[in-house]
């Protein structure tokens, strides 16, 4: 499974415009809450740590952002902003999700990443785009509202479209490496779907740009959330109209084509001068959805 899929939250949107019940899920005996510090999810024993009502510092509440998440089994899933807060000795440690990724279960990985996602959005959007009056949270936090009378602008969680490509031609595929990336790490090329694009369209745009390669036929394989901080990650493969390589020197590090057999060792780990990203991205599926045939 691909990491932050899986979730398996009712996220509860018909009932969200009942303040009364809002108001019931907050003060429910069925409460739990995860805590986040700096973004970083509360974990315990290898999965999440749910806070109970009595686990919440008295204020927390009215001072620290709070956000439904939804329901699991009809009981309510809040997330809590507790940074700088102390917690009851033994209820775990906060991790940086990227860490928990190896850790947490796929339910409880694609709900840390929803998490993690809407606290950070919340955190960027006190002020409206529209008019920078303050906002406040509407709906249990499904979106914002400017407070100012004579705007009242929505403003509703963004998600930001990539696409994310693994460009083959016969027994080679082309990946690339960005300063950024630790050293000897390949990965398949990306990029934001800009306005008044498709994704097929995105996906032959980024392959000119970054490597100076035609690109026929476009396929979608897969899709990932990203909340680092919010984004889809759209996977496809593409079939390279030719193996010339133009490297945008500004993007990339270094471009190269990989061989199938080069690709088998590498997502075994035993490749000799490289490696490829890990299960938790999705650029590790669309190599193996290649590797099989795809």
């Amino acid at each position: 499974m691909i990491a932050f899929t899986g979730g398996i939250i009712d996220r509860a949107d018909a009932r969200r415009n009942d303040k009364a019940w809002l108001e019931e899920q907050r003060h429910s005996r069925d409460l739990r809450v995860l805590a986040l510090a700096d973004l970083k999810p509360l974990l315990a024993n290898g999965g999440l740590s749910w806070l109970a009502p009595e686990d919440i510092p008295e204020d927390a509440w009215a001072t620290r952002l709070a956000v439904l998440l939804g329901l699991i089994g009809g009981a309510p899933r809040f997330a809590l902003d507790l940074s700088g807060l102390s917690l009851p000795a033994g209820r775990g440690d906060y991790v940086d999700l990227r860490a928990a990724a190896g850790l947490l279960p796929p339910d409880e990985l694609a709900l840390a990443g929803l998490a993690r996602s809407l606290v950070d959005w919340h955190a960027r959007h006190r002020f409206c785009a529209a008019c920078g009056g303050p906002t406040a949270l509407r709906r249990g936090g499904a979106h914002r509202q400017c407070i100012t009378e004579a705007c009242a602008a929505e403003h509703f969680p963004r998600v930001d479209p990539v696409a994310i490509m693994l460009a083959t031609r016969g027994e080679h595929c082309l990946m690339g490496r960005q300063t950024r990336f630790p050293p000897g790490m390949f990965s398949a090329l990306a990029g934001f779907i800009e306005a008044g694009e498709s994704i097929e369209e995105a996906v032959r745009r980024e392959i000119m740009e970054e490597a100076g390669v035609a690109v026929g036929a476009v396929r979608y394989i897969a899709s990932q959330p990203w909340p680092f901080p919010s984004s889809l990650m759209i996977g496809c493969l593409a079939e390279a109209l030719s193996k010339e390589l133009i490297p945008d020197s500004d993007e990339l590090e270094e471009l190269r084509w990989f061989s199938r057999d080069e690709v088998r060792q590498a997502l075994c780990g035993q490749a000799k001068d490289f490696f490829v990203p890990p299960p938790i991205a999705i650029a590790h599926h669309l190599l193996k959805a290649w590797i099989a045939g795809g």
